[in-house]
């Protein structure tokens, strides 16, 4: 149990890269006497401590080659051309410089296992060269495999974990904008009615509530059912009516085949404040708000109509504006659209286009 534990806690302080390096090269040094032992039909004096010499240079001259590889950031080279010829150059010198320390330590030992052939010093280093990059090439194509597979994975993880914060966010971004001055605006008018109409108060404080738990839930929530945003919807503007009273007037035509559809939380709901902000507010008469559902030429179509001009609009945050067209890409991927614009009849258009939920895949 002791050495097991000895064992365990050495792996964990091993960075991968040395399990890996370990691992390959004992792997190395087992095949070479595998064949030594059982296939070969002559005794090699020294055998095990040549081997060992190989394997020992072979960590060392690998550790070497990934060190310049880091250093001179040789992964990011680009184009792909290049770093396919600083590759092979690399190896290149490398299995010279390894066979240069090979044939000078095995001759400087006075080991035999190469210089029973008689050759002259640089023959024998130019045929270690050739046996010693075909291993380093080997080393150097899975060391530049995994790096590849593990930047792309790490780039995939990335994408995705940016997807998810952004889209997070996005939402968040979503509640935090829900205009205080209408929460303070309705609740002035809440505590008008408190004494002059108890009953209407304490329906406005449940439509408050409404609109305020909705908000609280949207960061949970990729789409919502229509009928649900609607009723958000209706809620807002029953408040908005208690302050601008004769002055806003609300008019709803809505398929109810659509009540089912998914839509964004919170989208209609920011593009009728949006509406409310710009466009009534800024009018002495005030004027009319219209939302309409419908299903147009398989797609589902929400549409704003609002009095005023656009340029109201553009004067304005633009919260509405941007939020809902980034949404859209992102919910969608291409699949939806958002325009605004000014109509004939000195309305502006707010029109929502969405996939029909079974063709969003």
């Amino acid at each position: 149990m002791p050495e097991r534990n000895f064992v365990q806690i050495m792996l964990k302080k091993l960075s991968r890269y040395w399990v890996c390096q370990i691992a390959g090269w004992g792997a190395n040094f087992a095949i070479f006497t595998f064949f030594y032992l059982t296939l070969s039909i002559q005794k090699v004096d020294n055998f095990f401590l040549i081997i060992s010499i190989n394997v020992l240079l072979g960590i060392l001259f690998t550790h070497l080659m990934r060190m310049v590889i880091k250093e001179y950031q040789m992964l990011q080279i680009k184009p792909i051309q290049k770093q396919i010829v600083a590759f092979i150059l690399l190896t290149l010198v490398f299995s010279v410089a390894y066979a240069c320390a090979d044939v000078a330590i095995e001759r400087g030992l006075g080991l035999t296992y190469k210089m029973n052939v008689k050759l002259s010093v640089a023959n024998e280093i130019a045929r270690t060269s050739i046996s010693n990059f075909f291993f380093l090439f080997i080393w150097n194509l899975i060391y530049y495999l995994y790096h590849y597979v593990e930047h792309n994975r790490n780039q995939e993880m990335h994408t995705l974990k940016l997807q998810s914060l952004v889209k997070e966010l996005e939402l968040k971004t979503i509640k935090s904008h829900i205009n205080p001055h209408f929460i303070f605006n309705a609740l002035n008018s809440i505590r008008a009615l408190v004494d002059e109409n108890p009953a209407r108060a304490r329906t406005a404080i449940t439509e408050l509530s409404n609109i305020l738990r909705s908000s609280m839930q949207a960061e949970k929530l990729e789409t919502v059912a229509l009928e649900r945003e609607l009723n958000i919807v209706k809620d807002y503007l029953a408040l908005e009516k208690m302050r601008f009273e004769e002055r806003l007037t609300v008019e709803m035509d809505i398929d109810e085949d659509t009540l089912n559809q998914p839509v964004p939380p919170m989208m209609l709901q920011t593009l009728v404040e949006n509406a409310i902000k710009h466009g009534i507010s800024k009018r002495m008469n005030g004027g009319k708000v219209k939302v309409i559902s419908d299903f147009v030429d398989d797609h589902h179509e929400i549409i704003v109509l609002n009095t005023g001009q656009l340029s109201a609009h553009i004067n304005g945050d633009g919260f509405g504006i941007k939020s809902t067209q980034d949404r859209l890409n992102m919910l969608y991927q291409g699949k939806a659209s958002f325009a605004i614009r000014n109509t004939d009849n000195e309305m502006v258009e707010s029109k929502i286009i969405m996939p029909l939920e079974n063709a969003i895949n």
